[in-house]
């Protein structure tokens, strides 16, 4: 997908628009003329290393800082020169924010209150909250007396007991740590999709972004990389960056050495890539083949097959139960890792430190990369 591209339908059926936004802080481009439609019902995930401009987007959204320049739409309603609280959205803090005095019904109530609805709507909203979490048990706890997970969904359903057309997330699982933050993330999804909300989230965690959002926009000093699904950033990437931004992969640069419709045939250092497709490209040029791990096989054998094999040394490996990561030192002193599935218990011959191996893999394992 073009960088900056318009992704996500058009005009007429975006539920969000963000329309060429830029946000200028004297001198300093911190969001460079953003462009993306966001269906409704989205859950999308803006993605990036600190100082992306992804924060200051979602900023932007909320109306804690105003577009230097551009539009946002939100269901056909401009939101310019409307303050935060007049926005039709709500936003969740990393921190969560919760108001430690009051009891967990307290806070999910506290919106509904100074809204001024009335006391039996502000009931049955806050009791249907707490089932949405399971945590009606605990709605006369402080936010204190709570685990971590527990203070996240509290602070889910505050955002959502007000029924914004769009909710703002900005590191949403930050402060949970690892194996929480990864037990949480199909919970946080599940309960955004039951609800129904459209949702624009901030994080800075790639696995993050691949297990939560149904797109994902790449970032990188204010711009838009790529937008796309979680499959297509992960398996098509655009860009040397991106494709090292997502997952692990190796790079290997190369020349374009045949260039026909149905394959090309790339050189690079410690072996000839064929690849089973055509480019965009011409004969000679340069261009870098990305390879993810797992897409890559060892063995002590050299492969029938003169193209996409590699001998190497393997000089390190890590175990991680499900899988083994190899680390292979090629000719040209080049380290490839490789990921292979552990799916025999105890395996004869297992491949160790020092041993000499071939790498090699399908056709169809490459993406060539020009930019």
């Amino acid at each position: 997908m073009p960088a900056n591209g318009n992704a996500g339908g058009s005009p007429e059926t975006a539920f969000l628009r963000i329309q060429d936004v830029v946000k200028d802080f004297g001198g300093h481009t911190a969001v460079d003329h953003v462009s993306v439609d966001i269906a409704r019902g989205e859950i999308f995930a803006l993605l990036g290393s600190s100082g992306c401009g992804k924060t200051t987007l979602l900023r932007m959204l909320a109306g804690f800082e105003t577009p230097t320049s551009g539009r946002i739409v939100l269901n056909g309603q401009d939101l310019a020169g409307l303050l935060p609280c007049e926005r039709p959205l709500n936003m969740m803090f990393q921190s969560y924010a919760l108001f430690p005095h009051l009891t967990v019904w307290d806070n999910i109530a506290f919106g509904l209150k100074r809204d001024g609805l009335p006391k039996a709507q502000i009931a049955e909203r806050v009791e249907a909250m707490l089932k949405l979490v399971q945590l009606g048990k605990y709605a006369k706890r402080k936010p204190h007396q709570l685990s971590g997970g527990q203070q996240q969904r509290v602070a889910l359903v505050r955002s959502l007991a007000k029924q914004p057309q769009l909710l703002l997330l900005d590191e949403p699982l930050g402060a949970l740590d690892k194996k929480l933050r990864e037990e949480t993330q199909i919970e946080l999804v599940n309960i955004i999709e039951q609800v129904g909300v459209t949702c624009v989230m901030v994080t800075h965690d790639q696995e993050e972004a691949m297990t939560m959002a149904s797109r994902i926009a790449v970032m990188s000093e204010g711009r838009f990389l790529q937008v796309g699904a979680p499959a297509d950033i992960y398996e098509t990437p655009s860009s040397r960056f991106v494709a090292d931004f997502i997952g692990n992969v190796n790079l290997m640069p190369g020349t374009v050495e045949v260039d026909e419709p149905d394959h090309v045939v790339i050189a690079a250092a410690d072996c000839k890539h064929y690849v089973g497709h055509g480019i965009t490209g011409t004969l000679g040029m340069p261009v870098t083949v990305a390879l993810r791990p797992e897409k890559i096989q060892v063995s002590r054998d050299k492969p029938a097959d003169d193209f996409n094999a590699a001998p190497g040394t393997i000089k390190d490996l890590s175990y991680f139960g499900s899988f083994t990561v190899y680390h292979v030192e090629l000719a040209s002193g080049q380290r490839l890792k490789v990921s292979q599935a552990n799916v025999v218990r105890h395996q004869d011959d297992q491949l160790t430190w020092g041993d000499a191996v071939w790498a090699h893999w399908s056709p169809m394992a490459h993406v060539v990369l020009t930019q």
